[in-house]
């Protein structure tokens, strides 16, 4: 929609490539490559952005990674990774970035369903996406003041990376699962957040919209 897009990555940089070209149809951007997870690296993507756009009117953190374990299987290495990969990653990115955003500024956190439910077989991530929203809403009282909306979804189970091993008999279960009887796609969030960063939301701060096909009707 116009908007000059800093696309981070870490190992995908192909995968990346592939989302800048798409961009380019629309409008223009650039890649910043480093590890979000970490403090000084994620200074770096900021300012190699600014450097470029001269600010930023737009963030949203969407680092994730998750590993199906079971509780007394997640290492104390495994953990910190988790945590710092999907809940550090947004402080960095914040305290980063607020230095150049102003009024009317938007930040979009993607958080997950299971921050709601909690998982069986991922609490490590599970309890990183619940601390997203602990972040998100109190940003949101506090930039209140600045005028900068601070809001997050929720994606329930999406078509991506996260879910490719699961089997035939998997994927039907989970969609039987879901009243709207099908999996989400990346195109699904992405109109969400595309509604979010636009000035149709700016009297909306500090929620969390599901996106979960009807999981959570009730």
């Amino acid at each position: 929609m116009g908007a000059f897009v800093g696309i981070n990555y870490f190992r995908s940089k192909e995968k990346a490539e592939e989302t800048l070209k798409e961009v380019k149809r629309y409008s223009d951007g650039i890649l910043l490559h480093g590890n979000v997870g970490k403090f000084d690296e994620a200074g770096k993507i900021v300012r190699e952005f600014v450097d470029v756009a001269g600010r930023i009117d737009i963030l949203v953190n969407n680092a994730g990674i998750y590993k199906r374990n079971k509780f007394e299987e997640i290492s104390e290495q495994q953990w910190d990774e988790i945590i710092e990969t999907n809940l550090k990653s947004c402080y960095n990115m914040c305290i980063h970035s607020l230095k150049h955003m102003k009024e009317g500024g938007k930040i979009i956190f993607i958080s997950s369903q299971l921050a709601f439910r909690g998982s069986s077989h991922g609490a490590d991530y599970a309890a990183s996406k619940a601390g997203m929203l602990g972040l998100m809403r109190s940003l949101a009282l506090e930039l209140a003041a600045r005028k900068i909306n601070v809001n997050a979804i929720a994606p329930g189970t999406i078509d991506t990376d996260i879910i490719a091993g699961y089997s035939r008999e998997q994927r039907m279960r989970r969609i039987e699962e879901i009243p709207l009887k099908r999996l989400g796609t990346p195109e699904d969030i992405a109109n969400v957040c595309l509604f979010l960063a636009s000035n149709l939301a700016d009297y909306i701060t500090g929620e969390v919209i599901l996106v979960t096909g009807g999981l959570y009707i009730g």
